[in-house]
Order: C-alpha cells, then sequence, then structure tokens
C-alpha cells in the first residue's frame, strides 16, 4: 500500500453514477460543476464520478494559508476511498492536472489510468506572468477578471465566432462564477512544479493537448507526454476550455481511454 496515509475527507465532493470509478480534478478558480458541467451526466453515465472542491469553491470553506498540492492531491484520494473506490481513473484539468499528478505519484496503487487535459508539469514564463495579474483582480476587480479570463481562456475561432452581445453574455456568466478562492488557486498554479514526479508515473496515461490554448501552451503539454513513461498525445483544436468549445469530443477521449484501461477487478 501507499507510504502516504489518507486524510479524514473533508472538501466538498459530487459523485454520480455507478460503475468503475473516475475522480476529477478541477482548474483553479472554478468547481466541479463549473469545469465539468457540460459533461457530468455522460461521464456518469458508465462510470462512478467523484469530484472534490478545493477550498474556496463549491461549498469547500475558503482557505486562511497557502494551498499545498499534497493536501489537494490527498483529500481527492481521500474522498474517492470515501465513496467505496479502491482504484479509479484519474481526469485533471488545468490546475488539477498537477493534483492528479501528484495524486497518482503518492498513490499508484489506487490509480488504473490518468488523463490529463489543458495542463502543466510547471509554471513557465506565461504563467508567471499570468497569475499575479489573475490574483490581483480576483482581490480587487471581477469584472475586470472575467475578461481577462475569457481573453485568454477561449480559442480564436470560439471567441471570433461570438457576435458582441453572445460575448457579454459570456464575461457577465464568467464573472458571476468565479470561485472565491481563486487568489490562493492562482497562486498555488504560479508556484507548482511536478517535474519531478512525471518518470514514476505508473499508470496508463493520455494527454489531451488544446492546441488553442493561451494559459497552458503545447509545449507544455508535450513536455507531460514525453516525460511520462508511455504517455499517449492527442490534440483537441479549442482554447483552454473544450468543455465550452468542444465538450461531447472532450469527453469521449476522457471515457475512451479510461475504459480501456480499467481495471479488471
Amino acid at each position: 500500500m501507499s507510504a502516504h496515509p489518507l486524510p479524514e475527507a473533508t472538501f466538498a465532493r459530487t459523485v454520480l453514477g455507478s460503475g468503475p470509478g473516475l475522480a476529477l480534478a478541477h482548474g483553479a478558480g472554478s468547481s466541479i460543476d463549473n469545469t465539468y458541467g457540460p459533461v457530468l451526466e455522460a461521464l456518469a453515465a458508465g462510470h462512478k464520478v467523484v469530484g472534490i472542491d478545493y477550498p474556496g469553491s463549491g461549498a469547500t470553506p475558503r482557505a486562511t494559508a497557502p494551498l499545498s498540492l499534497d493536501d489537494l492531491a490527498d483529500q481527492l484520494v481521500a474522498a474517492a476511498v470515501a465513496e467505496g473506490l479502491d482504484t479509479f481513473a484519474l481526469h485533471g484539468f488545468s490546475l488539477g492536472g498537477p493534483v492528479a499528478i501528484r495524486a497518482a505519484a503518492r498513490h499508484p496503487e489506487r490509480v488504473t489510468a490518468l488523463v490529463l487535459t489543458a495542463t502543466l508539469p510547471y509554471r513557465d514564463n506565461r504563467l508567471a506572468l499570468a497569475t499575479p495579474i489573475w490574483r490581483k483582480l480576483a482581490e480587487t476587480d471581477q469584472e475586470l477578471l472575467s475578461q481577462f479570463l475569457v481573453m485568454m481562456a477561449l480559442g480564436a475561432d470560439a471567441l471570433e465566432a461570438m457576435p458582441d452581445e453572445q460575448l457579454q453574455q459570456v464575461v457577465e456568466f464568467s464573472a458571476a462564477n468565479i470561485a472565491d478562492g481563486t487568489p490562493e488557486h492562482a497562486e498555488l498554479a504560479g508556484r507548482l512544479d511536478v517535474r519531478d514526479d512525471l518518470p514514476g508515473i505508473q499508470a496508463p496515461t493520455l494527454v489531451i493537448s488544446t492546441t488553442q490554448d493561451w494559459f497552458t501552451s503545447t509545449r507544455l503539454h508535450r513536455q507531460l507526454a514525453e516525460n511520462i513513461p508511455g504517455a499517449q498525445l492527442v490534440e483537441i483544436p479549442t482554447g483552454h476550455l473544450p468543455m465550452v468549445e468542444r465538450p461531447e469530443e472532450w469527453q469521449k477521449l476522457i471515457t475512451d481511454f479510461v475504459d480501456q484501461h480499467r481495471d479488471a477487478a
């Protein structure tokens, strides 16, 4: 068994469906509902889905200290185990990618497959510039933050296809759904580094590269695939938000890979 004991599962969690386990790690400034909402029912159609909300997201209280990647990873695994899943696949989106990677590194005996979307092994210079802006705006001007996030998160094709009225609606929706814990999430994104975890990942791994992504570049996606043993890389022509731009295609990539590597037990 793992050398890392599990804590009590204290984060708010979403549990849907039945069948083989699939644990979900959401993006920064978001929640399980806001990251996976468009595909949650489809994911749960053939799996027992368990996802946690980080501090300051969903119903999980906001943190009073800087977030720890180890703590987020252990809470994700603890939630899945608390829901009766001894083994399960993991999916991590954006900030959730390093959470899932750390979970797979700390608890390898529980992870049957690992899928990573629009994510990163470490914060590069683009994120070093973006995360302080993100954090500052979250603390001072959420309307301006929403404009910044929509500009950064949507792919060029999706952004340019929107008439002015729809674009304004998207900005307003984004502003209404910014998690209270966004400053802490952005701070963690600005200092994370899981490169040392990658060579030891034992689970079959799929990296989904969002090719029009301004938050996490295809260069970072390729680094994940090149440094996780046996990892596969597939591309999806979206910006940072495949759940908005191509939800059905994204969901199928996840479930096809997870089902291919389903634990026979």
